[in-house]
Parts: structure tokens; sequence; C-alpha cells
């Protein structure tokens, strides 16, 4: 048996792969894997730049240069807070909603082709894993994803 020092080498050389392997089905898209993932993250509504710094792993300045180009595209629209006006918010548009539909159904359909050679144990095992990964992987100051 693996040591947790051992499995978790093992699970992010695993990662790396994988994160890799999603960006480059996307590489000739108009919208980066950050950008996605920003965009990812404003499909429940508007939320605060300071917010999406945060779970992105970013300082605020990175997080408002990135949001500035998707505004800049038309992928994105700032706001305001409604409770404080101070607060900038940043909105997925309907075009940043196109654009993130195209770049999931890319990966997904790349994922589907690669799961398609996995035999049916091996497709099961891995079904199985998965509430234990989204246990693993869970923010634990946000709610899970519906």
């Amino acid at each position: 048996m693996q040591s947790d020092r051992e499995l978790a080498e093992a699970l992010n050389a695993r990662l790396r792969d994988m994160v890799l392997m999603l960006r480059r089905v996307n590489a000739d898209q108009a919208v980066t894997s950050q950008q996605a993932s920003v965009l990812g993250s404003l499909e429940g509504g508007p939320r605060r730049m300071t917010e999406l710094a945060a779970e992105h792993g970013v300082k605020l300045p990175t997080m408002t240069a990135l949001v500035n180009r998707l505004e800049r595209d038309g992928l994105v629209a700032r706001g305001r807070d409604a409770s404080d006006a101070r607060v900038v918010t940043a909105g997925i548009t309907r075009e940043g909603s196109v654009q993130l539909h195209r770049t999931r159904e890319r990966r997904i359909g790349l994922l589907v082709e690669r799961f398609a050679e996995l035999s049916e144990p091996e497709r099961e095992t891995l079904s199985a894993a998965l509430p234990l990964l989204g246990r693993l992987f869970a923010d634990p100051d946000r709610p899970p994803a519906g």
C-alpha cells in the first residue's frame, strides 16, 4: 500500500496530466482555460471581484486584469453590489455563456472519447471514485455545486 505521501505525489502527477490535456483541447478557442474557469464561477450569478480572486487563488489585481479582458470581449459585464454600491461585481453575459458552453462541450467530448477506451469495470471504478474525489477537493467555504 502507498504511503499518504506517495499517494499525494501520484495524484498530483495525474491531476497535472488531466489539466494539461483539458487545456490542449481548447487551445485554439477564443477563451483560455483560466477565462473559462472564471466564466464558470459566474454561472450562478454576479460575484464580487474579491470572491473571484480568492476562489481562483490569485491576487485582486490579477483577477481585475482577467475580468477586464473578459469584459472587453463582451463575455462579462461589471456591476455593483446591491447592498454596497462601492463593491464591484462581475456577471457572465449571454456571449460569455455561449463561449463557456463551447469550451465545456469540447472538454466533455474529449473525456467521452477517453472513457470509450476503458473497460466496463474501469468505468465503474471511475464512477465509484467520483464522490470521493468530490469530497477530497470540496472547498469548505463554498456550497456544493448543484
